[in-house]
């Protein structure tokens, strides 16, 4: 039986290994000064506004998690910049998922020689489903620009691959074995939109899962009319750990999208479900993978360069 999601305290007093730190894999940030962020119009009106550091750091501490991986939320420079702006001043950002230009590999190729001369950078990624080309993975442009992302050694992540790109998703892991990709939110499940979608959901996330550099997030689950509860939850969550296994699951609290005020109710309904791993399995979803995938840097040393860096401001 699935534990039920009122156990917060419980659980994370009982699986917290102090010694694996606790990450959350997703969480966005944006200055509405410093990006345009035109998703926002058809957001909802409580996310229309300026989601700031000072706001998610207060987050994170209250529910107990040590730090975070900021993932881009506009596909351009100016955001991948205020985010790595924002890792260097706060020592609670792990990483950041940032953004390049996939499609001119000559473009891809200068941005990465910049930005990885900044250690926070952990990742990029792409907002696909909004790309108005449902062939974008497969565009041998493309390739051969993730194919420079993974000689530089960062991941790619996948957002909101179902309907669209969730099955390419294996087959661009397959072509490039050498990058490590992280399908965000599951490939976001159809949870309550009738046994074909779901069933086609689940054997895309499956025969992705086959490829051993394919890892997901536990993340972004919200699902309008399905409910947000551990039981309402438990199938696709089982079907996430049979396919992934706990070694190739995230979690992730995708705030502020997943509710600015919900950030606990959000963490309480995956650490219920994770609450059913053994204690290692555990640490190493709500944590310990995020920091292999992504390869973080140690907590001691953002500590050390957000101070460094501190004391270099005028």
């Amino acid at each position: 039986m699935a534990p039920e999601s009122g156990t917060l305290a419980t659980t994370q007093a009982a699986q917290h290994t102090p010694s694996t730190p606790r990450i959350d894999a997703h969480l966005h940030l944006w200055d509405l000064s410093a990006g345009g962020y035109g998703w926002l119009e058809r957001a909802e009106p409580e996310l229309q506004r300026s989601f700031l550091p000072a706001e998610a750091a207060q987050q994170l501490e209250a529910a107990g998690i040590d730090g975070a991986v900021l993932v881009q939320a506009e596909d351009s420079l100016r955001d991948t910049g205020y985010l790595l702006t924002v890792a260097a001043r706060h020592s609670f950002v792990r990483g950041v998922v940032g953004w390049i230009q996939l499609d001119v590999p000559a473009a891809a190729a200068e941005q990465l020689a910049a930005w990885s001369q900044d250690p926070a950078l952990v990742g990029v990624r792409h907002l696909i489903h909004d790309d108005p080309r449902p062939d974008f993975l497969q565009l041998p442009a493309v390739r051969d620009s993730l194919s420079l992302v993974a000689e530089a050694g960062f991941a790619f992540d996948i957002p909101d691959a179902f309907p669209g790109h969730l099955d390419q998703a294996a087959e661009l892991a397959a072509a490039l074995p050498g990058l490590r990709i992280v399908v965000d939110h599951l490939g976001k499940p159809p949870r309550g939109a009738g046994t074909e979608p779901e069933a086609r959901w689940e054997r895309q996330l499956r025969q992705a899962a086959e490829l051993p550099n394919v890892t997901a997030k536990v993340s972004g689950l919200r699902t309008p009319g399905a409910g947000y509860t551990t039981a309402q939850l438990h199938r696709t969550w089982e079907i996430a750990l049979d396919a992934f296994g706990p070694e190739r699951l995230l979690y992730g609290g995708d705030w502020p999208v997943s509710g600015p005020d919900r950030y606990g109710e959000t963490l309480n309904v995956i650490e219920a479900l994770a609450a059913e791993l053994s204690p290692a399995e555990n640490a190493a979803v709500m944590g310990g993978n995020a920091a292999r995938i992504y390869r973080l840097p140690a907590a001691e040393i953002r500590r050390e360069s957000v101070n460094e860096n501190e004391s270099r401001q005028p």
